[in-house]
């Protein structure tokens, strides 16, 4: 299994808004929404900082519960194998590929889907992975039951499910790929 982020080459991997303080990481999206118009990343709304520190809060509680390594107050986010819709995010985007071998377990959480509307309270369609943050292990169970969704949901026609996400809570192999 392979791990991937997407980024844009003019900024350079692992550029977490969370690491930020508030303020500082509000300007910096105003600054993508007024210099890169065509990006995903230009298409947050206002209240986007706050929404991520919220549902990264969710994230690290219930990964905390499940016993989880966390060595950072917000993750680096990845996506379990390729997703060509995150591929279109940035107007120079880029990837890195890192095999999940290279991290310590213990320190990732997954997603089936992208965290925020995984945990927005405003998605109720019932489906057994809303809500939940899942270990390597709980997570290759639900692979093993629905399969990657950027193979069945790649345009977003049947949900918001694109992708895997996965939430590294540590710098150790990260370092390595800056």
């Amino acid at each position: 299994m392979d791990l991937y982020h997407y980024y844009d080459k003019t900024i350079g991997p692992f550029r977490n808004l969370s690491d930020l303080p508030v303020e500082e990481a509000k300007k910096i999206l105003e600054t993508i929404k007024d210099t890169k118009p065509n990006s995903q990343s230009a298409q947050r709304h206002n209240r986007y900082i706050e929404y991520r520190r919220n549902c990264e809060r969710i994230l690290q509680s219930e990964f905390a519960k499940k016993g989880g390594n966390i060595s950072r107050a917000a993750p680096h986010y990845m996506v379990v194998e390729h997703s060509p819709w995150l591929h279109s995010w940035f107007e120079n985007c880029d990837y890195i590929k890192i095999p999940i071998e290279e991290f310590d377990i213990n320190t990732l959480s997954f997603t089936y889907g992208d965290s925020m509307p995984t945990f927005s309270p405003t998605i109720k369609d019932g489906k057994e992975y809303r809500h939940k943050l899942y270990t390597y292990h709980e997570i290759l169970e639900i692979i093993g039951k629905y399969g990657f969704p950027q193979d069945w949901n790649d345009n977003g026609k049947y949900g918001p499910e694109r992708y895997i996400e996965v939430h590294v809570w540590s710098d150790e192999t990260i370092d390595r790929y800056r």
